[in-house]
């Protein structure tokens, strides 16, 4: 691993290996503050479990709009740099809510406030992750294509490793410290970032990009015209069919030639505006996006890994209120269970890598369904106390539950970042790999609010838990809806072609 790290330092240098390391770690860390937040929501602010969970969707939607963010980074330069421009911009975001929160009580103690602040964060935790992702991306492409795949592993390891620290820490951060001096001292990881996005050079691209396009557009504009003429030229005189053929093209030839070199001087201050050369460049990378995105081989996969998170109602913060309020479980006994999490979703990735990589894909998702069904058991028997009757601590039911939950979840998302890696076409991969990621979190999201809703309207709240086992079936049921949806699925899928 050490050799390893070494020749990623010099291959990429030691201020973009850091930064990207950093950006990673302050991801996976993020669980030391989201843990300060669900108790602040519970403890501080009264809300019920449904609304708790309403205010984690709104907050985390920036992460369901990925591409919108790759689109702007790759299509408007500022001062000719694409990506540490844009890099600093959402650290700037994801670093001062932080400070805002931890300094200011009022906005702490107003939901309104603290849910724009938290929105605002995210989007610019999401921005950090799709610009970090187009960094490593024309870093392995333009220098070092050979360590690819050891650029993306330091970079998992690096927000495992984050997870890990940032769960077992805020637990110990929440029993010994007030939720305010959280705040602040995870805002000292953005400050971080912000300080080492100015040790990362980025070469000024200047009006390249749009040059480029307009090259691209106005040259498929002209021969577009051109090939018009020439099918009406040839509808009106067929007699001279040839001979007109030739002269077109030869004509068609050189006004291309023309068009191309008109088009190589273009600067964004001759010809056209730098606003509209911008509005052209978005259009033209939306355009090829939700073409590529109609295609059916794309489309019925993403429903499906879309449906399978909205047809099953996600009730992790009822469960969280009710370990807490009813159980009396610790906040550093949750930390380690999220830790737990972490080292079960490594797992997870090894044993896909190594022993289901190789199976048909629909037969996968169809067993991890079954899986999933099984392990909401283990709410249903924690809900229903009849592990009090076998003699099983709850706490040993919750381990148990987080870690092998976490790892077979792995089993259906291991499948969706290779096949989404499989079916981006060439020229777009970044962009569309970002909406794909994001349909995936988009159908969290909705989840989320399925399952804010589903406790509303079984009138589970802070104290009351009566409901919450019919709920807990009610999800258990819908876990098998994705299975009946397999057909969206290519049938000879694997899990790695």
């Amino acid at each position: 691993m050490i050799q390893c790290i070494k020749q990623l330092k010099t291959a990429f240098g030691l201020a973009f290996l850091w930064l990207v390391c950093l950006i990673y770690f302050t991801q996976g860390f993020r669980s030391f503050v989201w843990t300060a937040v669900s108790y602040q929501l519970k403890d501080r602010l009264k809300l019920s479990p449904s609304a708790s969970q309403f205010v984690f969707s709104v907050s985390f939607f920036p992460w369901s709009i990925k591409p919108i963010y790759g689109i702007l980074s790759d299509c408007i330069p500022i001062k000719g740099k694409k990506r540490i421009p844009y890099l600093v911009i959402s650290t700037v975001m994801s670093l001062v809510p932080w400070l805002i929160l931890g300094i200011n009580a009022s906005t702490r103690s107003s939901i309104w406030h603290l849910m724009i602040l938290l929105t605002l964060q995210n989007l610019g935790s999401a921005m950090a992750d799709v610009v970090v992702d187009a960094m490593i991306a024309e870093a392995v492409r333009f220098e070092k294509a050979s360590f690819a795949g050891d650029l993306q592993s330091l970079s998992w390891l690096s927000m495992a490793f984050g997870g890990v620290c940032g769960s077992l820490l805020g637990g110990y951060a929440l029993t010994n410290l007030e939720i305010d001096i959280i705040f602040l001292l995870f805002s000292i990881l953005p400050a971080i970032q912000l300080f080492s996005c100015g040790l990362v050079e980025e070469s000024s691209m200047g009006g390249e990009v749009l040059s480029d396009f307009c090259i691209s557009s106005d040259s498929h504009h002209l021969n577009g015209k051109v090939n018009d003429l020439d099918e009406d030229s040839s509808l009106e005189k067929k007699s001279n069919v040839s001979t007109r053929k030739r002269k077109k093209i030869q004509k068609k030839s050189k006004k291309t030639q023309l068009t191309r070199r008109k088009a190589q001087t273009l600067s964004p201050g001759k010809g056209k505006s730098l606003p509209l050369l911008w509005f052209l460049s978005l259009k033209y990378a939306t355009y090829n996006l939700c073409r590529a995105f109609k295609q059916p081989m794309i489309l019925r996969p993403m429903a499906w890994f879309f449906l399978a998170h909205v047809t099953v109602p996600n009730l992790s913060t009822v469960m969280f209120y009710y370990q807490t309020e009813f159980l009396k479980l610790e906040a550093s006994f949750l930390g380690t269970v999220r830790v737990i999490g972490w080292l079960g979703l490594m797992l997870g990735t090894f044993t896909y890598n190594q022993y289901l990589k190789k199976m048909k894909l629909r037969r996968i998702l169809a067993l991890t369904h079954i899986g999933l069904a099984f392990l909401n058991l283990f709410d249903v028997i924690l809900v229903s106390r009849t592990n009090v009757a076998f003699g099983v601590s709850d706490k040993t039911l919750v381990l148990c539950g987080s870690a092998l939950s976490d790892a077979v979840n792995q089993f259906k998302f291991m499948p969706f970042l290779i096949l989404s890696g499989q079916l981006c076409p060439p020229g777009i991969e970044g962009t569309l790999f970002a909406l794909f990621m994001s349909i995936n979190n988009f159908g969290s999201t909705v989840g989320s609010f399925v399952g804010a809703g589903l406790a509303s309207i079984l009138n589970i709240s802070s104290g009351s838990f009566d409901n919450l086992l019919l709920g807990i079936n009610i999800q258990l049921f819908c876990t098998f809806i994705p299975v009946v949806l397999l057909f969206l699925i290519p049938k000879e899928a694997t899990g790695i072609a």
